[in-house]
């Protein structure tokens, strides 16, 4: 068949994104207490969650890397066998926009039987599924985006943001950690950024100390040579000071006689400082918020032990 007018391909996809945006915005907009009875139901399962669904329904990770063992279970499966991963300790989520599929109902009733509680999102508040699970989350849509509403979209849209609602919810009511995230993703960039700490990027050899009393002509030197930071210490190597290149340029615009002033004269006598263990992104963080280029690193007390520069823990991907 010929057409008359070229296809706005462009107008096309912003109508697409803007009616699901649309979707999502009035979901949030009726969002109300059985969401956080369906939060409250997961927090309270001591064993996995059961993800299932049927047509356009399937997995999302979310949960399982956010601290929620989750899995999914086909429901045709079910009942050939898979049903075997689903213990009484279990919670179920079950998707089907209307809720009246025919291949969920058997593993329903199997739910049923073993006392699994069961939260549906579902586009049919009235529907079978509905009537038979212990929370019910609205996930009806006015229009779908796919013409003549041949293929689900808007509705797979708002259900895959229920499901991030619940996930990002739940592991705010768990107090899930960022290196407990880090730990379930040790291969991805995330991950390793995350891992990373202090101890794997900091140099340990020749790190430049000067004891207070030596002369700032020895600091100079070292400040050419060592990145333009030399830390203070005293004679057990316990750190009462720094001296920067920043420092020396402030020095030099008060005065042309500095070069025998005593370290200890000219240094920060409040340094920053950080330990092996911290986390690389958050030493990262005290460098950018103070404005400074360079951490000694301490041991349990206050000897200086290492250096860790920004340009160091930017290259391994610390920020």
């Amino acid at each position: 068949m010929s057409r008359t007018e070229p296809i706005d391909l462009v107008e096309r996809g912003r109508r697409v994104l803007a009616l699901e945006a649309g979707a999502i915005r009035r979901v949030a907009e009726r969002l109300g207490p059985p969401f956080a009875a369906a939060v409250r139901l997961l927090a309270a399962a001591p064993g996995r969650l059961i993800v299932s669904g049927v047509g356009k329904s399937g997995l999302i990770a979310t949960l399982t890397s956010t601290g929620t063992p989750a899995s999914f279970l086909h429901p045709v499966d079910s009942l050939h066998g898979d049903l075997g991963i689903v213990d009484r300790d279990d919670a179920a989520i079950l998707l089907s926009k209307s809720g009246a599929s025919d291949e969920l109902f058997g593993l329903v009733g199997q739910l049923k039987r073993l006392g699994v509680p069961i939260i549906a999102i579902t586009g049919d508040g009235e529907s079978i599924l509905a009537r038979q699970a212990d929370v019910v989350l609205d996930a009806s849509v006015t229009e779908e985006a796919c013409p003549e509403t041949l293929a689900p979209t808007a509705s797979t849209t708002v259900a895959l943001a229920l499901g991030d609602a619940l996930a990002v919810a739940l592991l705010e009511v768990k107090g899930f950690r960022r290196d407990q995230f880090a730990a379930l993703h040790p291969g991805g960039a995330l991950g390793r950024n995350l891992l990373l700490r202090v101890a794997d990027v900091m140099l340990t050899a020749d790190v430049p100390t000067l004891l207070p009393d030596r002369p700032m002509r020895e600091c100079v030197v070292l400040l050419a040579e060592k990145r333009g930071t030399v830390a203070i210490v005293d004679p057990g190597g316990g750190l009462v000071g720094v001296v920067t290149a920043g420092d020396l340029t402030r020095l030099m615009e008060k005065t042309n006689h500095f070069l025998d002033l005593p370290v200890g004269q000219v240094m920060t006598q409040t340094p920053k400082a950080t330990t092996p263990d911290e986390l690389a992104g958050a030493a990262v963080r005290v460098m950018e918020q103070h404005g400074i280029m360079a951490l000694p690193v301490l041991d349990g007390g206050r000897k200086v032990i290492g250096i860790v520069h920004l340009h160091d823990l930017m290259k391994a991907g610390a920020a």
